[in-house]
């Protein structure tokens, strides 16, 4: 039995990539800014190798036993399916499409006609502050509120008690099917939100995405057709909209999630757990939550060692992210940057630096040929740096 665990850790940023002014993104760091910011109390990743990463301002631990390094972005974009696409062995040849003035009018009208109610908002917002802009407007009319981001998303916010969850996830579907050909945006996302008025309103738990299938087979079906499992955990199962997974646990928060990885790690298994911690994204930077986003991450690390503990003499641990968001960037969306790899097998010894890489998708070859599969991704495989 060999297992590996890839945990992406939403949106935890290793510095700005060369092309980073492109997206308005220079000079940002995610975990280099909230570093300089707040002592980072954070020794499990430190001792893989975190602080060898250039320009993070975190100190090296010299003992340090594993594999680190950080990889490039290849596909035009920062969002999140981009970036898990790309780790799975998909790189992009064309960005999703962006709405940075709002979706066309025919495309609203479809989408209102189909759904029998006229619709709110229309503009890029950030999820917060739509939510005082218009939710009591919601919550009078019973009109969805739908807005967009920097990143290629139709977002559908409603009250709970306005429209139930279920309605608000058809919704989604209806829009999902409508946005097709040169309107295929990334994801739909259900954002549902509770509370008694402006001010009060908080988004739920019960975020869905509704994301396009996977355009080219990936590495979760290279797996799946060797016979292995591919567990996916958090939103892993939106992102590849179930393609290649054979189990997967939909939970909420990071919390919930180390929880059911660790829950996971706990049966015998053969193959891959995908785990997405999106606390670090949605509820920290995002935000612009420097203290918190720090914390989180202090949280995460504190809790490696349970890892640690369910690993056997053949599963391999890769940490990574998706792309950055940097709580002490101007604005409030993704910012374009490297990602951290960190590898460990408790079996290693030494530390290994496996450099720059070219693209996310070497996490695909790595993995596939970790498994003695074929990987068709046009990557490379970093897998002699694993050896013990």
């Amino acid at each position: 039995m060999k297992r590996v665990i890839l945990i992406v850790l939403d949106s935890v940023g290793a510095g700005a990539l060369p092309d980073a002014a492109l997206f308005g993104d220079a000079g940002a760091n995610t975990l280099g800014h909230i570093a300089e910011r707040m002592p980072l109390n954070i020794p499990h990743m430190r001792a893989l190798g975190l602080g060898h990463l250039p320009g993070l301002s975190i100190p090296a631990d010299e003992n340090a036993k594993g594999v680190y390094g950080r990889a490039a972005e290849k596909s035009m974009g920062k969002d999140t399916t981009t970036g898990h696409w790309e780790m799975a062995g998909i790189i992009l040849p064309h960005p999703f499409p962006t709405y940075p003035n709002g979706f066309p009018q025919d495309v609203i009208a479809a989408f209102e006609a189909a759904i029998g109610t006229k619709t709110l908002g229309n503009k890029p917002a950030s999820g917060t502050a739509i939510l005082d802009e218009l939710g009591d407007e919601h919550m009078r009319t019973g009109y969805p509120i739908v807005y967009t981001s920097a990143d290629s998303v139709f977002q559908i916010a409603a009250h709970e008690d306005v429209i139930p969850v279920p309605r608000l996830y058809e919704l989604c579907e209806i829009a999902r099917k409508q946005l097709v050909g040169q309107h295929a945006v990334g994801r739909v996302i259900a954002r549902p939100f509770v509370g008694p008025g402006k001010g009060q309103f908080k988004r739920t738990g019960s975020r869905r995405d509704f994301s396009l299938p996977p355009i080219a087979p990936t590495m979760l079906d290279a797996l799946k057709d060797a016979g292995k499992q591919v567990l996916g955990v958090g939103k892993i199962e939106d992102i590849f909209a179930l393609q290649g997974l054979t189990g997967s646990n939909h939970a909420a928060g990071n919390p919930a999630c180390i929880d059911a990885a660790l829950e996971y790690m706990r049966q015998d298994f053969d193959g891959l757990l995908f785990v997405n911690l999106v606390d670090f994204d949605s509820a920290y930077g995002h935000r612009r939550d420097v203290e918190g986003y720090g914390k989180a991450l202090e949280y995460f690390d504190a809790r490696l060692p349970e890892f640690y503990d369910l690993m056997g003499d053949e599963d391999l641990l890769i940490i990574t992210a998706d792309h950055g968001c940097d709580p002490a960037h101007h604005g409030t969306d993704h910012t374009r940057e490297y990602i951290p790899i960190l590898c460990r097998k408790n079996s290693m010894a030494q530390l290994s630096d496996i450099g720059t890489r070219e693209t996310y998708a070497d996490i695909a070859a790595t993995i596939c040929d970790y498994f003695d599969l074929p990987q068709r991704f046009g990557a490379k495989s970093f897998k002699k740096s694993l050896e013990d």
